[in-house]
């Protein structure tokens, strides 16, 4: 299988999306939106409508994984599904073959064209505001800086809006789901190197996209951390360095691995969170979880620099958190215990997704949700 940086590229882009480039700042729809009410993203251990999963794969991309990929996306879906209800997207050739691998019950099925799997990325980024109504923002998904085709996939997220009839709110940024990270009470985690990027967002400044961040989002205060850039295709989601697990506690990441790229970076963003406080200003407490050092071995990850073995990349649904396991018994039981202990009102699955992390994603990545409201 070729890597995702060799991908198949797409010129194509969604029509109209020329603003995301002209670096602007607020939109009168963000202004008007501000005046209507507050609207702020949740954290995602609050309590969901639904989640979402895109069955998309397609050997153009995955080659001799594809196969492999959709079982992977079936173990995750029957996962979330004994605890929350699950929207499923795919194509109408492949409606058959989506019930076989996800099943039925629980699940409720949407026929649309997809070029990936993404759905994090792909999809609305849903808000709430003061008054109970939901909203769905659109950022513009561009695949990854135009990495990879993308046509089909930047619809989804104004088709999610639609579908659970939510407010769609489209902002200039260029970006993904997956470089959103918050508590919901008012603070951001973000890397620069996804976000403040002139392959999503040229000519944008820095404090241009952390206003814009800030009012489609309802935050105060974005915690940065640099990321790297070009190192994966999505440029460092933070969704792989740092994650709330409620206000004023983070999980990071940090990779033990001296030849891995990500050793210094993690350490970097470990001295960032323990220096900073959130929009309340309370000091965070920062708990680590590392990579396993000795993933089993299979041909996912044999000679594949894209293979992402990441704990951190789990999903947090009703009852439950959803999580990887790499065959290294010793890593596996570690990262079962944190995350047992740091979330002790759920019950944590770790299920086998090697065919996905293969292609540099995980659980959270091909995963999203609709806050309940």
């Amino acid at each position: 299988m070729s890597t995702r940086r060799e991908f198949i590229k797409q010129a194509s882009v969604i029509a109209g999306m020329g603003a995301a480039f002209m670096g602007l700042g607020l939109s009168p729809a963000a202004v008007l939106a501000a005046s209507e009410g507050r609207w702020y993203m949740p954290d995602e251990g609050d309590k969901h409508q639904q989640a979402f999963i895109a069955f998309g794969a397609q050997d153009a991309i995955w080659e001799d994984f594809t196969a492999d990929v959709q079982a992977a996306l079936g173990r995750i879906a029957r996962a979330i599904a004994e605890h929350e209800p699950v929207t499923v997207f795919c194509r109408e050739s492949e409606r058959d073959l989506a019930e076989e691998h996800c099943g039925s019950a629980n699940i409720t099925y949407v026929i649309t064209e997809l070029d990936d799997i993404w759905m994090r990325d792909i999809g609305a980024n849903f808000v709430v505001d003061d008054r109970g109504e939901l909203g769905a923002v659109d950022f513009n998904f561009n695949g990854w800086g135009n990495k990879q085709r993308h046509a089909k996939d930047a619809q989804v997220a104004a088709l999610v809006a639609e579908t659970e009839e939510a407010r769609y709110q489209r902002s200039e940024l260029v970006g993904e789901g997956g470089g959103i990270e918050v508590d919901g009470h008012g603070t951001g985690i973000m890397t620069e190197s996804s976000w403040i990027n002139a392959n999503r967002n040229p000519e944008w400044s820095k404090a241009e996209v952390e206003q814009e961040l800030k009012a489609r989002l309802g935050l105060r205060k974005i915690i940065w951390l640099e990321g790297i850039k070009g190192k994966d295709i999505t440029d460092a989601h933070v969704d792989f360095y740092a994650r709330f697990v409620k206000p004023g506690v983070v999980i990071a990441n940090l990779d033990n691995d001296p030849q891995s790229y990500d050793y210094k970076v993690t350490r970097a963003h470990l001295d960032i969170l323990k220096n900073a406080t959130d929009a309340d200003g309370r000091k965070l407490e920062v708990h680590t979880v590392s990579p396993p050092l000795n993933p089993r071995q299979s041909k996912f990850n044999r000679d594949n620099p894209d293979f992402a073995a990441g704990y951190i990349n789990y999903f947090v649904i009703n009852g439950a958190i959803i999580a990887p396991q790499f065959g290294d018994k010793a890593s596996d039981a570690k990262a079962f215990e944190l995350l047992s202990r740091l979330y002790p009102d759920r019950k944590v699955v770790q299920l086998n997704i090697d065919a996905i992390s293969a292609g540099g994603g995980g659980i959270h990545c091909v995963t999203s949700h609709q806050p309940l409201v």
